[in-house]
């Protein structure tokens, strides 16, 4: 290479990811379901015919990359911002721009728009109205659902794909060209990788693209070159460049794991409910936030059946809290186990909503019966009828009849315990007690 080719150093100081980029349509990897020969998008950016899209899925999924290739088949001009930086001021200048196109040399402008869920109903508004007459394509990419992230008006006016995380043949298959690839991949390096590493790689990967040719190249790059001039990497070296999976998830995934743990909990699937946990955990969920649900659940759908339950429940929230992240996921997973196993009883939750209910909608006028009010200090409360309140220790089982409720609720149930587990043991007790209701 030339000492003053500036632009051969600069496409050798770009990541492997970057440089191993398909620049067609052909070479793209994955997403058949979006650029199979014949599908609707291939033919649109075939025909120059595609409308204003938005690219949704996971990270390393060729989001971008497929915005550039449309970028470079196309005949119009092509604009990219960054939702995170761009501001209103840059969205009037590509507007701008994009009408002068269409008004002085007849072309369209594509606006690629990277992490769009990031832009603001106000940079949204100003962008709306172009889309609408078509002076601009707009090329949305996002991690997170368009649905539930973005303004409705743009999405509305827009054809969402949806991505899928790579499997791990595809990811393999990538791998090997880009060792292969003396241009733009790693083939100057000669490197040796064994098969065993490199499935570890494409399965640790988790579907990203990007995090595997990060990996891959972080591996070669650091293995010391052998006495016969090649870089052999191994297991050992491909798992320290790769250490864990990579489980980062969208906001959609976020609520949909969590909500599958609550209702693996509520469902008594321990299975489940630690296997979510878990993906949660690794993902970056805080495991605060676990034992928090965890301990909510455990009144809510345990109850007394199993008053043990909510105990062991905050006794892990504790620990947890004290021990940290990530021994403290022992005491927590316990606790998930037991929740599970538990007896289950959503009298507490159905109980707590109907006495809500009735606090916030029924008149009390009568009020506290006057016997259960405050006479402790001087001046205030009737005697007489303070002297009416029976003692429940006076009397056998620590128990009386006697009315708690105010006039207009007197005869209110809140509480009926189920059969399941202790709730069993509170029916007899209420039996012995001579309890009527």
């Amino acid at each position: 290479m030339d000492l003053f080719d500036l632009n051969g150093n600069e496409e050798q100081a770009k990541p492997l990811a970057e440089r191993m980029r398909a620049n067609n349509l052909n070479d793209f990897i994955g997403q058949r379901h979006i650029v199979a020969e014949g599908s609707l998008l291939r033919r649109a950016i075939s025909l120059d015919r595609l409308g204003s899209c938005i690219f949704y899925g996971p990270p390393g999924t060729g989001k971008t990359t497929l915005a550039n290739i449309i970028a470079s088949t196309t005949h119009g001009e092509f604009i990219k911002l960054n939702a995170v930086q761009a501001g209103v001021a840059d969205v009037k200048a590509a507007v701008k721009q994009a009408e002068d196109n269409l008004k002085l040399y007849g072309k369209r402008t594509y606006l690629m728009l990277d992490e769009c869920h990031r832009f603001n109903k106000t940079q949204s508004d100003s962008l709306l109205p172009s889309i609408e007459k078509g002076t601009i394509i707009f090329i949305g990419s996002t991690t997170e659902n368009p649905y539930a992230s973005m303004t409705p008006a743009i999405v509305s006016r827009c054809r969402v794909f949806e991505f899928k995380r790579l499997s791990d043949e595809e990811i393999l298959s990538a791998l090997k060209k880009a060792l292969n690839d003396k241009r733009k991949g790693l083939g100057e390096y000669q490197a040796e990788v064994e098969e065993v590493a490199l499935n570890h790689i494409a399965t640790m990967a988790g579907g990203d693209l990007r995090a595997a040719y990060n990996a891959l190249e972080l591996a070669v790059l650091t293995t010391p070159v052998s006495a016969d001039g090649t870089v052999k990497v191994t297991l050992s070296d491909a798992e320290q460049s790769i250490q864990r999976k990579s489980l980062a998830y969208n906001t959609d995934d976020y609520y949909d794991y969590l909500s599958a743990f609550c209702k693996s909990l509520r469902g008594s699937d321990s299975n489940a409910a630690l296997y979510y946990a878990m993906r949660l955990a690794e993902g970056g969920c805080d495991p605060m936030l676990i034992a928090r649900r965890l301990v909510v659940h455990s009144a809510e759908d345990v109850g007394l059946a199993d008053p043990r339950a909510l105990q062991i429940a905050t006794s892990a929230m504790y620990a947890l809290e004290k021990i940290g992240y990530p021994e403290g996921l022992e005491p927590l997973c316990e606790a998930i186990i037991y929740v599970c196993e538990a007896p289950k009883s959503n009298t507490v939750e159905v109980s707590m909503n109907a006495a809500k209910e009735d606090a916030r909608n029924v008149r009390d006028d009568d009020g506290v019966p006057p016997y259960l009010k405050d006479n402790s200090y001087g001046g205030k409360g009737d005697k007489a009828q303070s002297a009416r309140y029976k003692y429940p220790h006076n009397y056998p089982q620590g128990f009386i009849e006697q009315q708690y409720l105010p006039d207009r609720l007197k005869d209110k149930i809140y509480y009926v315990p189920s059969d399941y587990g202790y709730e069993r043991t509170i029916q007899e007790i209420r039996k012995i007690k001579g309890k009527r209701r």
